[in-house]
């Protein structure tokens, strides 16, 4: 029972290597969408004023994106932990597992929904983590993350309905009851008026494209993944999906800390002056 039994021994570091450039890749087509459709939405009195407001706005857009990633990647963590406690439990109901393998499993057994409730927690944490220090997002500010970390959760439950129905082993219903009962309370919380629920719905809406792209590019990336022999099925699905957002997260990381975009596409000169000292609104 050890982490090598949910890896690929045979994923060799050159293999790695390649996944991460196939990452890179997908990232850079996802940049090409959202530079496009920006362009083609772009206003201003001038060709100059529209050019800088695309460019604002693609930077702004790429900053909700890269927040949707690092949150599915989070809750994903969740799920992908779950699952793997889960099976552990089942092999020491087997009559696999002995010493402390039994010990957890009563543990799990008496206090799962507890245990359930810290890995949310500790996937919240995770999620701060990375969007405050190691890929730090600083153009959106706390309600704009609020409302992608919502449609990260959409995100998560569509890719756990779509496991459920290809029949992969383990099953998820907890998770999925965990993470609609996590979006619901977002919807509608005790001291919401109807007008909050209404702006709730629509801050979701408006961004059901960056939701499809960012589920394409995952869920292409991760067939390559399963078809070239880089994640086994044996593992799980979950596993493979979340080892798959590792990379890509890898890929964000890479993208941010370069600075490469900002580069490509130059933010406009006010933009630039307020990055370090207040969140732009975009929307």
């Amino acid at each position: 029972m050890t982490i090598e039994a949910y890896m690929n021994p045979d994923f060799t570091w050159l293999q790695k290597l390649l996944f991460l450039l196939m990452a890179i890749g997908g990232l850079t087509i996802c940049y090409f969408f959202i530079y496009t459709g920006v362009k083609c939405f772009a206003k201003g009195g001038g060709r100059r004023q529209r050019m800088e407001n695309a460019h604002g706005r693609f930077h702004y857009l790429v900053h909700l994106f890269y927040e949707m990633l690092i949150s599915a990647t989070s809750v994903m963590s969740f799920a992908c932990a779950y699952v793997i406690l889960n099976h552990i439990y089942s092999l020491v109901q087997g009559g696999q597992g002995s010493g402390y393998f039994r010990d957890f499993a009563h543990i799990w057994e008496e206090w799962k929904d507890f245990i359930l409730l810290l890995l949310i927690c500790l996937s919240c944490v995770l999620n701060t983590i990375l969007d405050k220090f190691i890929i730090p997002l600083r153009r959106i500010n706390k309600d704009q993350k609020a409302a992608v970390r919502m449609l990260a959760m959409f995100y998560a439950i569509i890719m756990l309905v779509y496991l459920n129905i290809i029949g992969d082993e383990s099953e998820y219903s907890p998770v999925m009851m965990y993470y609609l009962g996590l979006m619901v309370g977002r919807f509608v919380y005790f001291d919401a008026s109807f007008g909050d629920f209404l702006t709730a719905i629509k801050n979701a809406f408006l961004r059901l494209p960056l939701l499809i792209l960012g589920m394409t590019f995952a869920g292409l990336l991760c067939y390559a993944g399963f078809a070239l022999g880089f994640l086994l099925e044996r593992n799980y699905y979950i596993v493979g999906i979340f080892y798959t957002h590792l990379f890509i997260l890898v890929a964000v990381f890479i993208f941010r800390v370069s600075h490469i975009l900002e580069l490509i596409v130059k933010l406009p000169k006010q933009k630039e002056e307020t990055d370090d000292e207040e969140t732009l609104d975009l929307d």
